[in-house]
């Protein structure tokens, strides 16, 4: 290893050139110390016109801030709770995209990056290192990049999967601050009811993709008595990992990667962290793989679970914005409903609770104006609320009103069936579902 790459994060970011597009390995993995010293030389003068590009982050983003505007321009391919403010305040943006795709915006220069910040764990006896949490697109980041620092820190496990070298970084940055970690609320008794309709849909040896928060642990809690469960997920946290633990995901019936867990990205707890470090059982992939639906469609009985803002009773899946207010983007949702509608066996399901917590609707006439449609109906199959799954797979537009009527909330079906009629006309109550 060239020890004289290792420099401070001064030092490193001082090479970055003003107008430069610069990649950051994302979620509970972001350099802080390159992004703080970033913000010393915007803050001196010394560098101006700079884009960010991520997937979401953790921690303070102050390349999203007002106080920044035309020195650094965020634009992210998720929206964080840490940028969402500026984005919808005009501060900040987002690059829609379908997260399979991220890669290829930096691979073919359609974003030509000038440099490329990650954070890697400490380099093994041959000079590998591992981007641990986080591998994203970061890899094809750091080979697209023109100049290419590495965050080398201890407290980054060594997961395996796609790795790097540390001959293929311009400089190192030494630094130990400890990873993000996260926990979630518990499960509410919604989530209990939704996550008992979707486990029934689970089979032992199926293999799954879930995302994170209560209503995936409200689901993993669910399977605890399933057999060879398999993964394959742009992420996972600590639910799923109890089901690792206890060997009911163990992969054994899985076609490709048989035996291992892939994922792409992490966030959770310390456990989470610990558990893939040296572990040869989880393999932390590009996000080009994880989540690729011809590839994840090789799995058979794939059974994918992600949520929605809203859904029209055609079967419309709004999942980024709540109407044109941005509240995350495209991530992987379609990337893995394709994928599972794909794989033999496979079902795609689409969980949300009938109402906010607010109590607003969420199975509604028609989107609400400027929502955007993260998965078109003709992709959508299972529908599932505390009140009830349905599949909509092969079903014509009013039957698909039907069905999902019939899993709103019950206060809201009288004016979701009334609006069904006025949509349809008079023969929408001459047949049965």
């Amino acid at each position: 290893m060239d020890k004289t790459k290792y420099v401070s994060s001064d030092e490193a970011v001082s090479h970055i050139p003003s107008g430069a597009h610069i990649h950051l390995s994302s979620v509970a993995s972001v350099p802080h110390c390159l992004v703080d010293a970033l913000c010393r030389r915007a803050d001196a003068g010394e560098v101006t016109g700079l884009k960010f590009h991520h997937f979401h982050t953790e921690g303070l983003a102050p390349y999203s801030e007002e106080r920044y505007e035309g020195v650094f321009t965020e634009q992210g391919f998720f929206v964080g709770a840490n940028v969402r403010q500026n984005v919808n305040n005009g501060y900040a943006d987002l690059v829609p995209v379908n997260l399979s795709d991220a890669p290829k915006l930096y691979r073919e220069r359609i974003i030509p990056l000038g440099a490329a910040l990650v954070q890697v764990s400490l380099p093994d006896e041959s000079g590998m290192v591992s981007l641990g949490t986080s591998v994203d697109c970061s890899v094809t980041a750091v080979r697209s990049a023109d100049l290419k620092i590495a965050v080398v820190n201890p407290n980054v496990p060594f997961s395996y999967g796609d790795l790097l070298h540390v001959s293929d970084f311009d400089y190192l940055v030494y630094d130990e601050t400890p990873l993000i970690a996260k926990s979630y609320a518990d499960p509410t008794e919604t989530d209990e009811k939704i996550a008992s309709f979707c486990s029934d849909l689970i089979e032992d040896g199926d293999c799954l993709q879930m995302g994170i928060g209560s209503l995936p642990n409200a689901i993993a809690n669910n399977l605890v008595n399933h057999r060879n469960l398999g993964l394959h997920s742009e992420m996972f946290s600590d639910g799923l990992l109890k089901l690792m633990k206890s060997g009911v995901i163990n992969g054994a019936c899985k076609k490709i990667d048989r035996c291992q867990v892939v994922a792409s990205f992490l966030l959770g707890s310390q456990d989470v962290y610990d558990y893939i470090d040296h572990n040869p059982t989880v393999q932390m992939r590009g996000i080009e793989y994880t989540n690729n639906p011809w590839v994840i469609a090789q799995n058979p009985n794939f059974k994918s679970v992600n949520s929605a803002v809203e859904i029209d009773i055609t079967g419309q899946v709004c999942a980024d914005s709540i109407g044109t207010r941005i509240f995350s983007g495209a991530g992987g949702q379609l990337d893995f409903v394709r994928g599972a509608n794909l794989s033999p066996g496979g079902r795609s399901i689409i969980a949300l609770a009938s109402r906010t917590k607010k109590g607003k609707a969420k199975i509604v006439p028609t989107l609400t104006d400027g929502a955007g449609v993260v998965t078109p109906r003709s992709d959508v199959h299972y529908v599932v609320t505390e009140y009830g799954a349905v599949n909509l797979a092969g079903r014509s537009l009013q039957e698909r009103a039907k069905l999902l009527i019939s899993i709103a909330h019950p206060d809201d079906r009288e004016a979701l069936d009334k609006a069904a009629f006025e949509r349809f006309g008079k023969h929408y109550h001459n047949f049965s579902i």
